[in-house]
């Protein structure tokens, strides 16, 4: 099917005013969405903790985490955030769909609305 990439928005939970058109990679695999560092700061989030990541070769890596505001297909949730380093790319990930409420249709490569499941 391909990699499907889409415009969304990601705000300072804090300052919502604060935010930043990206574009990323709708990657369901990943547990958590990466965003690069430069622009997580420069809309005022800052990090929180130290993550320990599995990559999908098996090595590991550490990030810092924080928690930014995701606007896409619209919904808005705040989730974790990985802050990436330049050359990781921009992901929206499982966690922040979930909290969205949406799931990626693969056909049309669209987000869409999910039933979400408390059980």
């Amino acid at each position: 099917m391909g990699l499907t990439t889409l415009a969304i928005f990601v705000a300072n939970p804090r300052k919502r005013r604060k935010s930043a058109r990206v574009r990323c990679i709708v990657d369901t695999d990943a547990t958590y969405s990466v965003i690069r560092s430069k622009i997580l700061e420069g809309i005022g989030i800052r990090p929180d903790d130290e993550i320990t990541l599995a990559l999908a070769d098996g090595t590991e890596i550490t990030r810092s985490v924080g928690e930014a505001l995701f606007q896409a297909a619209g919904k808005s949730r705040v989730s974790p955030v990985i802050f990436g380093e330049e050359k990781d790319a921009n992901l929206l990930g499982g966690v922040a769909l979930e909290a969205m409420g949406l799931f990626l249709d693969p056909l049309e490569r669209t987000l869409k609305p999910t039933r979400v499941m408390l059980a």
